[in-house]
């Protein structure tokens, strides 16, 4: 038997949003209250939380990724240098979850923090 590992080739985002990390977490919390889906898990990597938001697998999609490209139609995110397991305010609470072990999630935190237009700024 064969065994083959084959990395993905390319990753595309359509849609980039960028928010402070307080505007994502308000964004974030008012999601959660307003859907009342009880705590929000956001992902973080390499200085960046991060929401990704995938098409639905449709024939061209499964296609583009068997060719190796992931499409994500959007990426909402906004710097976060340190690495935090919760964020408790105003009675809301957002779970992070460490994903630096994905590489793409990897590459993909430090292509958005080299166009991050808050990357001066400090944040918590």
């Amino acid at each position: 038997m064969e065994i083959s590992i084959e990395p993905w080739k390319k990753l595309v985002i359509h849609e980039v949003v960028e928010y402070t990390f307080d505007d994502f977490v308000y964004q974030t919390m008012e999601s959660v209250q307003a859907t009342g889906t009880g705590i929000r898990i956001l992902n973080w990597a390499s200085g960046v939380a991060f929401q990704a938001h995938v098409f639905p697998d449709t024939d061209a999609i499964i296609q583009e990724k068997l060719n190796g490209t992931i499409h994500y139609a959007s990426v909402t995110f906004a710097i976060k240098e340190k690495f935090e397991k919760q964020v408790i305010k105003d009675n809301a609470t957002i779970n992070f979850v460490d994903a630096s072990i994905n590489e793409i999630f990897n590459q993909m935190a430090t292509k958005l923090k080299e166009q991050s237009k808050y990357k001066s700024s400090s944040n918590p």
